[in-house]
């Protein structure tokens, strides 16, 4: 009998080889090659039996009454979703520990067993007492909220079967085991055997499906990339654990847009609903203090007005200037303190440069450039931008603005908070009638507007 073959296999890709290597020929990770034992080739006449009676059908023909989202009950999570879990879906949902995505979770279960659904929570981490402590924070606990509290994956499978749950949860795939397969739990082969076993089962269940992941020290989702392609949904929980701002985001979604933006307020109770975070954005600035602007930012359908801050300080003798960015890509603000330096003439080639995003949110878009641009300025000139001025805008490697999407919904946030001006490119459309647009075409023209004595006597 022939000897079983072993193969090593990519933790962080999926990439197969024939032999241990200290670095992924397919992703160039080091070290995350791990052994594991291939399965059995499928008998002959398998593959046939199983997808010959498969027709091929006129698209116009196809039924999508069984995509339809079904509410959870939680309306910021409904919105992520595009209105809420579909039927027979899968969704991935990763964070940082202690972010609150289990709490989330229980949330939406509750929500839906409140509603007379029965719904099956998989605790694979904690026990069942565990969860039921943190469960009685949020209220009471409805008879039709079930709990299966262990690791093995076939009496997760027998549950869903048995019971013929509305919703499940798996929490967390990583520590869920089949015991046919080897490996201990969260290795390569046991998280791709536990994920295709799932995602098969909700699919023949006709059951939406939810499974929490891990995620690793560099804050991507833990286990093989294949589990991220074998769902349907791939949401994100973000959040700074000093900051009670949580925000969930949808990076993959098949039944609708991603880049959807849900936000939530950690409180003793759980996670409350935050309709309108102007109080955590913007609640504590300062108006009147050199080196602040305010962004309108666009997460999804939804506009954000955030503020941008910026600190500089004089390097030290013969030290490289440092620029440090939190909430922004550090890259991003190399260039852009390039461009402040050669063609709008604010020297920060000499300083060290500090910017961030206050309330512990991320801002990746091109839009931002001008408000951070501008923060910057104001800091080395000590001259604070006006008050009620908000700004947006891309800015170009000459020097030139450029206009952004979404301008009118930006400019609608801007009006609805009370801010009376915006700094916008020059060809940016007309917006609310009450919000006055400074329209600009150069990054040195926007800091002689922004910082001008005449405006600045306005800033406080």
């Amino acid at each position: 009998m022939a000897r079983p073959r072993t193969v090593h296999r990519c933790s962080e890709c999926g990439a197969s080889a024939p032999r241990w290597a200290g670095r992924c020929v397919a992703c160039g990770t080091w070290n995350s090659l791990v052994e594991e034992q291939p399965s059995a080739p499928p008998a002959a006449g398998a593959t046939s039996a199983r997808w010959g009676g498969e027709q091929a059908v006129p698209l116009v023909d196809v039924d999508v009454a069984g995509a339809t989202p079904r509410p959870t009950g939680l309306a910021e999570f409904d919105r992520v979703l595009g209105g809420g879990l579909v039927p027979g879906s899968v969704t991935l949902l990763g964070g940082e520990p202690g972010v609150g995505k289990s709490t989330l979770l229980l949330q939406v279960l509750r929500a839906l067993a409140t509603g007379g659904a029965r719904v099956l929570l998989v605790s694979a981490e904690e026990s069942a007492q565990q969860v039921r402590l943190r469960a009685e924070r949020l209220g009471d606990l409805p008879p039709t909220l079930l709990l299966l509290s262990g690791t093995d994956l076939a009496a997760a499978a027998r549950a869903i079967v048995g019971l013929d749950p509305e919703l499940v949860v798996i929490d967390s795939v990583q520590t869920l085991a089949d015991a046919s397969t080897a490996g201990v739990p969260g290795s390569v082969a046991q998280v791709r055997t536990c994920g295709d076993a799932l995602v098969r089962l909700a699919k023949d269940r006709d059951v939406p499906l939810v499974l929490v992941s891990h995620v690793t020290k560099e804050g991507t989702l833990a286990g093989p990339r294949v589990l991220e392609h074998l769902v349907d949904t791939v949401l994100t929980v973000e959040g700074d654990r000093h900051h009670a701002l949580r925000l969930l985001r949808a990076v993959k979604h098949r039944f609708g847009a991603t880049g959807e933006l849900g936000l939530f307020e950690m409180e003793d109770t759980g996670l409350r609903a935050v309709s309108d975070p102007y109080r955590f954005l913007l609640g504590d600035r300062r108006p009147g203090v050199p080196g602040s602007a305010v962004l309108p930012a666009v997460e999804g359908q939804r506009a954000l007005l955030v503020e941008l801050q910026a600190l500089v300080a004089p390097a030290g003798p013969g030290a490289t200037p440092r620029r440090s960015a939190q909430g922004l890509d550090p890259g991003r603000l190399a260039l852009l303190l390039a461009v402040l330096d050669r063609r709008a003439g604010v020297a920060v080639g000499p300083v060290d440069v500090f910017a961030s995003v206050v309330g512990g949110i991320r801002v990746a878009e091109p839009a931002a450039d001008l408000a951070l641009v501008l923060a910057v300025a104001s800091a080395c000139q000590q001259v604070p931008v006006p008050a009620d001025l908000a700004a947006f805008g891309e800015v170009g490697l000459g020097g030139e603005l450029r206009q952004v999407p979404h301008a009118s919904r930006r400019l609608a946030e801007v009006a609805r908070v009370g801010f009376h001006r915006a700094l916008v490119p020059a060809f940016t459309p007309d917006g609310p009638p009450d919000v006055e647009l400074v329209r600009v075409s150069s990054l040195h023209e926007a800091v002689q507007v922004a910082l001008a004595p005449r405006l600045a006597g306005t800033a406080g």
